[in-house]
């Protein structure tokens, strides 16, 4: 039977030490956001879930506006977490709590990572397997997305603060997958306006 996942974008960052509206810069004759987007409408994943925080109704009509000239016929909404002041733990809790009950798992994507390859969901589709979790690596530095199996839901909805899932994909050891990607589009990640510059 082929595992059932749904595809979270984490969208929520105010972007503070970019200065603010961090997503919506143009990048690459788009937004900055689209390039996560990009990747995730490409997943094989039955629903893409975006969520936003700060900034959330500028960032709600940039996701619509995508979503309808290339989303094709992909399910997708905007969930909004409340409390994204918090930090990417309200974000990642508020996608995950939007999973299909019925899924496998769920791909998580950044936001501000707008360069992942189209072929790397795939990758990691392919290697999970019955292990937790599954994530690119290029020359020994893991990178995004992340596919996490279910049984790792529970440890996701608990995290608190400014941190993402990393504690957790640390301590599994074995049970993380790691697919050798020779793109660094899974490590590019945009904090300043600098970064745009790549």
């Amino acid at each position: 039977m082929t595992a059932r996942y749904d595809a979270v974008v984490l969208a929520g960052g105010s972007g503070s030490r970019f200065g603010g509206g961090k997503l919506l810069a143009p990048f690459r004759g788009g937004e900055l956001i689209d390039g996560a987007l990009r990747a995730a409408f490409a997943a094989p994943v039955e629903t893409v879930v975006v969520v936003t925080g700060y900034d959330r109704d500028r960032v709600g009509e940039s996701v619509t506006a995508f979503a309808e000239r290339h989303g094709g016929d992909r399910p997708w909404r905007i969930v909004h977490a409340t409390a994204y002041a918090e930090g990417m733990a309200a974000t990642l809790r508020t996608g995950v709590a939007a999973i299909g009950a019925d899924r496998d798992g769920a791909f998580v994507f950044l936001g501000d990572m707008p360069a992942i390859p189209a072929h790397v969901p795939q990758m990691l589709a392919d290697v999970l397997g019955a292990h937790a979790a599954a994530a690119p690596i290029h020359q020994g530095v893991r990178g995004h997305p992340v596919l996490v199996s279910r049984r790792l839901f529970p440890d996701l909805l608990a995290l608190e603060g400014d941190t993402g899932a990393r504690a957790i994909l640390d301590r599994l050891g074995a049970d993380l997958m790691l697919a050798q990607v020779d793109d660094p589009g899974v490590l590019f990640d945009v904090d300043r306006w600098a970064d745009l510059l790549h």
